[in-house]
C-alpha cells in the first residue's frame, strides 16, 4: 500500500477502453495520434489527476492492452497501473463499468471515469472536480458551453449503482437522477467534449468553438 504524499481521500481513475471501435473501422484506440496512439491522450489525462492508482479496462481489442503498458512503463508509472478485462464488454459501457467498479480499492474516496477516445481532456480538470466533490457534490462534471463533459467524478456513496450498470445506459441514468448534487464546472476548453468517432476526427485535434462535439453522455459503445 502507497504511503507518504498520497492524496485524502484517495482517489482513483478508471480509463474505459473496452469498445470496439466500429464507427472508426476498428482498432481506434490504437491509431496513431501525435506521434503515439490515441489512446496515449487519454492515459496522459488520467495519471496528471491526483490519483494514486489508474485501471485501464479492456475488451474488443487485445492491442489495448499492450498499448496501455508500452505508454506506462517507460514513464515509470507501472506500478501505478491495473489493467482489468471485461469478459462481457459487448454487452456495453455497463460492463466495462462495473469490471472497473470491481477493483477499486475499499477506501476509495472517489473515482474519475475517463473515456479512452477522449484524448484532449486538459489536466487541470481533474482538480476542479475534487474540489467540487469535497465541498459536497456526489458526483462533479466539467461542462462546456452548457454540455457535460468528462471526466466524471463520482463519490464513495454512487460506487454500488455504477456497480449495477447494465447495458450502453453506463451511467447516464445514474447522473441524470442526480439533480443538483451533480456539479458541473463550467470550462472555457472544447477538449472535455471532444471525442474521436471516425478517422477524420483525428486530424482535428480539438473542436473549435461551436463546432461538434460529443453529446453530453457517459454511454458511448465505442469508448466503453
Amino acid at each position: 500500500m502507497r504511503t507518504g504524499a498520497e492524496p485524502r481521500p484517495r482517489f482513483e481513475a478508471i480509463v474505459l477502453a473496452a469498445g470496439a471501435g466500429r464507427r472508426f473501422g476498428g482498432a481506434k484506440l490504437t491509431a496513431p495520434w501525435r506521434g503515439g496512439k490515441l489512446l496515449d491522450g487519454a492515459l496522459a489525462a488520467a495519471f496528471a489527476a491526483p490519483v494514486w492508482r489508474v485501471t485501464v479496462v479492456t475488451g474488443a481489442d487485445p492491442a489495448v492492452e499492450a498499448a496501455t503498458r508500452d505508454w506506462a512503463n517507460p514513464r515509470g508509472l507501472a506500478d501505478r497501473l491495473s489493467v482489468v478485462h471485461a469478459r462481457d464488454h459487448e454487452e456495453g459501457m455497463g460492463a466495462s463499468l462495473r469490471a472497473g467498479i470491481a477493483v477499486l480499492a475499499q477506501d476509495c474516496g472517489g473515482v474519475f471515469v475517463f473515456l479512452g477516445d477522449m484524448p484532449v481532456i486538459p489536466a487541470s480538470i481533474p482538480t476542479r472536480l475534487v474540489a467540487a466533490l469535497t465541498s459536497g457534490a456526489l458526483a462533479a462534471a466539467p461542462a462546456f458551453n452548457g454540455r457535460r463533459g468528462h471526466p466524471v467524478l463520482f463519490g464513495p456513496a454512487l460506487f454500488p449503482a455504477l456497480a449495477r450498470a447494465t447495458g450502453d445506459e453506463g451511467a447516464r441514468a445514474i447522473l441524470a437522477d442526480l439533480g443538483p448534487r451533480l456539479t458541473l464546472v463550467d470550462v472555457a476548453d472544447p477538449g472535455v467534449v471532444f471525442d474521436v468517432d471516425t478517422p477524420e476526427d483525428l486530424s482535428r485535434g480539438k473542436p473549435p468553438f461551436g463546432a461538434r462535439a460529443s453529446r453530453p453522455r457517459l454511454n458511448d459503445p465505442d469508448a466503453r
